[in-house]
């Protein structure tokens, strides 16, 4: 069903309240939307990230809102610069889209959505202890080059089908998902991008990764 041509969408900014602070966030609506897809980025990323801007904006087209927002404030990403406090804190992180989960949750224009993932980098990772902690809420995730094996002790406890992107030139990281991919429970594949580096910046390869994901949350989400 092509619905690029018909769908309107509302963008706004949005602020998510964590602890003491409070994430900036954008989030963008379909008229009818079909499930949520939180963004959880990687270290040394924002919001802003063009890559997960693209993957967003066919999402959007394929009719499912999203929310993209940053895990950290301005503070701790110039910490984080200085010294990595935060991004492998994958407990931090995960604690960050939780209250994000929360606050969809409680949204009264979003409460009945289904949630999904899409994590990149260490983000998976927090994606993935998130979804454990939600079991009946996230539908399906989604890691773009990510860092699965650093959710080790919860990957187990995922119940979401979860898809793990990875580029054909990326050898360690390709590894590392595969060893994840053993210990998820739930449905699980591992798809790996020929030509494709960690940050997928060869032609077609973003293209790719939109395909699969959209593809994955036709198949998981908004059938829940």
């Amino acid at each position: 069903m092509n619905m690029n041509k018909t769908l309107e969408y509302n963008n706004q900014k949005v602020w998510i309240a964590s602890g003491s602070i409070n994430l900036e966030g954008s989030l963008t609506q379909p008229e009818t939307a079909r499930g949520i897809i939180l963004f959880a980025h990687g270290s040394g990323s924002s919001r802003n990230s063009p890559r997960n801007q693209y993957v967003a904006e066919e999402l959007n087209k394929a009719g499912f809102s999203t929310l993209l927002f940053d895990l950290l404030t301005r503070d701790e990403e110039a910490s984080d610069r200085e010294n990595q406090e935060f991004r492998f804190n994958i407990t931090f992180l995960a604690e960050r889209l939780i209250d994000a989960t929360q606050w969809v949750a409680q949204n009264l224009d979003m409460q009945k959505l289904k949630i999904g993932y899409f994590g990149a980098s260490t983000g998976a990772a927090a994606a993935l202890v998130a979804a454990a902690q939600f079991p009946d809420a996230v539908g399906a995730v989604v890691s773009r080059g990510g860092r699965p094996d650093l959710a080790e002790s919860s990957l187990g406890n995922v119940k979401a089908p979860t898809l793990l992107i990875v580029g054909e030139k990326d050898q360690p990281v390709i590894e590392m998902n595969q060893q994840a991919l053993g210990q998820l429970s739930g449905e699980k594949k591992l798809e790996i991008v020929p030509g494709a580096s960690h940050l997928f910046e060869e032609p077609g390869a973003l293209e790719e990764i939109a395909k699969m994901a959209r593809q994955w949350f036709d198949q998981y989400l908004a059938k829940s």
